[in-house]
């Protein structure tokens, strides 16, 4: 197969393990099948924006040229930080894409990485925002109006617990199940004023606590790595050897790791057993 690299899709099964896929160019490769094979990934030095398709000597913002970066409105600072949404200033890159990805219901959840973190998505995103992180376990605790909301609500709570994944502790064990239900339990009530505040500027109907299970969330992986080391296509253009797993967008070799997502737009050939 050959063509450029696209982040891992990925989906539950019913047995809750993620099945993964790999898209390369036009077309989808199932990973799943391969674990426990010999998988390659070649990169041949070229790099096509995923917006406008134009080669670019550098990726910018997850594949894009760096053009594309400076005018998206998904590659906007307000996209990494919600809480400093500018569309009020009339300053919003893409208005129309902002009604539509921004002003929706978004979600505030918790979920268990490398331990517990808080995290924001899209009502649309769930349960794929989670296998993305490599999360076994995840719980929306709070719908929200908007996505600037989701961000000012993420602070307060991220001022109680981590918002960012060790990566790295991650990708060597799952870590302990815990009950996240009695976590966001414990955890709203210390935030409940800035709650109030945020409703009244906001409207009543703006912050929902929710009452949902948790998600439990099995990945594929015949073996975790003890040291974590990764593959880098910038400096070496072959990254593979026996696939040992896969978790969040990570491929498992018994040689390194690599992050697919990172490596969106690369032009590879992908060769395996």
């Amino acid at each position: 197969m050959q063509g450029t690299l696209s982040k891992m899709r990925a989906s539950l099964d019913d047995q809750a393990q993620v099945q993964y896929r790999l898209p390369v160019g036009d077309e989808e490769l199932a990973l799943n099948p391969l674990i426990g094979k010999s998988l390659s990934i070649i990169h041949s030095g070229n790099i096509y924006c995923c917006n406008c398709g134009k080669k670019t000597r550098k990726s910018y913002s997850q594949g894009h040229c760096y053009v594309c970066m400076q005018k998206l409105a998904s590659c906007d600072m307000c996209i990494m930080k919600p809480e400093t949404c500018h569309f009020d200033a009339g300053t919003c890159r893409e208005p129309e894409w902002a009604e539509s990805h921004c002003f929706v219901p978004h979600y505030v959840y918790l979920s268990n990485t490398s331990g517990i973190k808080v995290g924001i998505t899209r009502h649309t995103q769930i349960p794929t925002r989670w296998i993305d992180q490599g999360a076994t376990q995840g719980l929306p605790i709070l719908k929200v109006a908007n996505r600037r909301l989701s961000g000012k609500v993420e602070i307060e709570l991220a001022k109680l617990i981590k918002d960012k994944t060790n990566w790295q502790a991650m990708l060597k064990g799952n870590a302990d199940d815990m009950d996240l239900q009695e976590q966001a339990k414990q955890l709203l009530p210390q935030i409940q004023s800035r709650l109030d505040e945020l409703a009244a500027e906001e409207g009543p109907d703006a912050i929902e606590v929710l009452d949902t299970g948790s998600q439990e969330i099995g990945y594929p992986v015949e073996t975790f790595p003890t040291k974590v080391k990764s593959f880098n296509l910038d400096k070496d253009p072959i990254a593979g050897g026996v696939l040992m797993g896969i978790k969040g967008q990570y491929l498992i070799f018994d040689t390194g790791v690599i992050n697919i997502r990172k490596y969106t737009s690369y032009d590879v050939t992908i060769q395996h057993d």
